[in-house]
């Protein structure tokens, strides 16, 4: 999944984006609510964990915002108030949870996954095709029952293009959902990975490359 961090006490967003990235998400950080819809209009999230008390633009109004605009991301607003009635006024805006700080660092992610669920659309809970059977929940990968030990970038290509089930996949739609924003667009990473990740599932290739175009699950 690939989520918004917006934060405006940058040890605090530095300590919670360094944890979701251990728990292989994607995330993007920003500290202010006028960079958090910038960043809204330009990129496709599924989760955007949205502190309430941000300076440039309120979480309340960015919140506001986001839902007036439509798409699928989930809000999750953060706050150090505990009462009901702000609870209230948070889901009353949109949000689809909310979470008073301090936190457990594990209901965090355990709330993001559960939002992350509610915005993809519904597809098996293994996806196979090719030999390939990919259990995203236990991250888990094998080819004709043999358990194949992918890196984390490779494991979220190789899921992309599983959810795709056959159509083609572009260099920049791959870029975009298993690497953050400060990845250099024009950099060659994902045909490395890809390359890499050829390697580690073996002959026959199953992997197609689409000149101009990207790469597709045979």
């Amino acid at each position: 999944m690939r989520i918004l961090l917006v934060e405006d006490e940058e040890l605090l967003a530095d300590a919670i984006s360094e944890g979701l990235r251990q728990e292989s998400f994607t995330v993007d950080v920003v500290h202010d609510g006028a960079n958090a819809l910038e960043r809204l209009e330009s990129y496709a999230y599924d989760v955007m964990v949205l502190d309430r008390d941000l300076p440039m633009v309120h979480g309340d109004e960015v919140c506001r915002r986001t839902i007036a605009a439509g798409g699928s991301v989930r809000v999750l607003m953060l706050t150090v108030s505990t009462t009901t009635a702000e609870r209230v006024d948070g889901l009353s805006l949109g949000a689809d949870d909310y979470l008073a700080k301090p936190f457990a660092f594990a209901e965090l992610v355990a709330r993001i996954k559960a939002l992350g669920r509610r915005s993809q659309e519904v597809v098996p809970p293994v996806l196979e095709r090719c030999g390939l059977h990919l259990d995203p929940r236990q991250q888990q990968v094998y080819r004709d029952g043999a358990r194949l030990d992918l890196s984390r970038k490779e494991f979220a290509v190789l899921e992309e293009l599983l959810r795709a089930d056959g159509a083609p996949v572009s260099a920049e739609q791959l870029l975009e959902r298993a690497w953050d924003e400060n990845t250099d667009p024009f950099s060659t990473i994902v045909r490395v990975t890809v390359g890499s990740l050829r390697r580690k599932l073996g002959e026959p290739n199953v992997i197609e490359t689409l000149t101009g175009t990207g790469y597709r699950l045979r």
